[in-house]
């Protein structure tokens, strides 16, 4: 039997806008995986402020550091299409679980590095652990939230990678400055024992707080989960109707895949070039011990929160994507040249900072709102995972590419004007999608 599935009048679409249902949903999940999004990007990116000390107890280089960060991703490239794969065979509740528990040990065990050779081994399992959170938490809101709500959730979701840099920056430098000496361990090794325990704590509790799709909810009444079935089903026969790619196979042949992968590539290269090198950047401006730089590097961070909330809702109530994208490119651009030549003032270097951050950060929102509005099903699952693990190699390319300049000149900022560059090349591939695929 077909099922018809009528599109919504402009009624119909105010009216799920208001809805309750939707509101309701959102206070249940998104607190909750925005605190488990926290605790991953905290355990990914608290390497920069550990190499504030790490580097010269170890005798480690810049570049070593930087090839080490990166190699995070290629864990990441490897395992992250079959994560999201098994996801929709056993479930986001023990997908998610899994992952957690995996990558909190794995983050701890940074505290007994000795060697470059572990360093790259424990980054590359981290990235191994890590790979299918975020496409699986992507995916799993797709099936929750329908098309015009997307943006403006994954905003909400995604705005827990500033949060984190927000949080974890000042307490990280604390942790670096007074923990120090305890037990005989240095700093840094308690930043990574410390900030592996919300983790694991997160990881067991999905077990109790997270349910696989609305149909098995207790909390949700029976008009209120057809009202989301009907929602849902109806965003995908349009994304389907616009792909008629449903297989893993065609999913890889999808130019339109592969357009949205270049455009990560060059998200991926801004926003760990902000995460990996922030801490070192502010160092720079001598702005004091590594306390006073985790409060200075809160300060980008807090920009970054606020504008990718103020985007991700003005994409949704407008119905525009690809400007939403590009001008977020752009301001990561500008903001990155001004902090190469205004870095002999720290307020204007920490603007420019901040510029670079937000811009960063919000294009993430875009990146991985504009897949669903094209792809639906398996389709959706490989798409999501293929554009975040390949396009995700950016991160791998900007740390390393920042640590081997720093090596060779003692400089970031050519570096840093590479990324520029990354960041300006990514706003023009966004202006060259189509519109009728990705404003609606």
């Amino acid at each position: 039997m077909t099922t018809t599935i009528l599109a919504p009048s402009r009624g119909e679409e105010r009216l799920e806008g208001t809805s309750a249902t939707y509101r309701k949903i959102a206070w249940r999940l998104l607190p909750f995986l925005m605190l488990c999004y926290i605790a991953a990007y905290l355990d990914r990116i608290n390497v920069g402020f550990a190499k504030l000390h790490m580097l010269n107890d170890l005798g480690l280089s810049e570049a070593v550091y930087g090839l080490g960060a990166g190699l995070f991703f290629i864990g990441y490239l490897l395992f992250e299409v079959p994560s999201n794969l098994i996801m929709m065979r056993v479930g986001a509740r023990k997908t998610i679980s899994r992952i957690m528990v995996l990558w909190s040990l794995i983050s701890a065990g940074f505290a007994f590095v000795q060697t470059p050779l572990q360093f790259y081994v424990l980054r590359f399992l981290l990235g191994a652990a890590e790979a299918g959170f975020f496409p699986g938490v992507i995916l799993y809101l797709s099936y929750w939230f329908p098309a015009q709500h997307r943006a403006k959730m994954m905003a909400v979701f995604i705005g827990a990678i500033p949060l984190a840099g927000m949080i974890g920056a000042p307490v990280s430098g604390l942790i670096l400055e007074r923990a120090h000496g305890m037990g005989e361990w240095a700093g840094w090794q308690w930043l990574f024992i410390i900030e592996a325990v919300p983790s694991l704590l997160l990881g067991l509790a999905c077990l109790l707080f997270l349910h696989d799709s609305p149909s098995s909810v207790p909390w949700l009444s029976s008009d209120e989960k057809r009202q989301v079935q009907l929602d849902v089903e109806r965003g995908a026969a349009q994304a389907g109707h616009l792909s008629r790619e449903h297989s893993v196979l065609a999913t890889f042949r999808n130019p339109r895949v592969w357009h949205m992968t270049l455009i990560v590539f060059c998200q991926a290269m801004c926003t760990y070039g902000v995460s990996f090198w922030l801490p070192t950047l502010v160092q720079q401006l001598n702005v004091g011990d590594a306390a006073h730089v985790g409060y200075y590097t809160a300060i980008p961070f807090t920009a970054a929160f606020v504008m990718i909330n103020l985007v991700g809702r003005s994409s949704d109530r407008n119905r525009e994507r690809r400007w939403h994208l590009a001008v977020p490119f752009l301001c990561a651009c500008f903001g990155f040249l001004g902090s190469i030549f205004f870095k002999g003032s720290v307020p204007l270097a920490m603007f420019c900072l901040s510029a670079a951050a937000a811009g960063a950060y919000t294009a993430v929102v875009l990146c991985f709102a504009i897949p669903s509005l094209f792809l639906s099903g398996v389709g959706m699952a490989t798409g999501l995972a293929l554009i975040n693990s390949v396009g995700g190699l950016g991160g791998f390319l900007s740390p390393s590419m920042v640590g081997w300049v720093k090596e060779a000149t003692g400089r970031t900022d050519y570096g840093v004007l590479v990324i520029a560059g990354a960041a300006l090349l990514g706003a023009l591939l966004t202006l060259a999608l189509p519109k009728k695929l990705v404003n609606r």
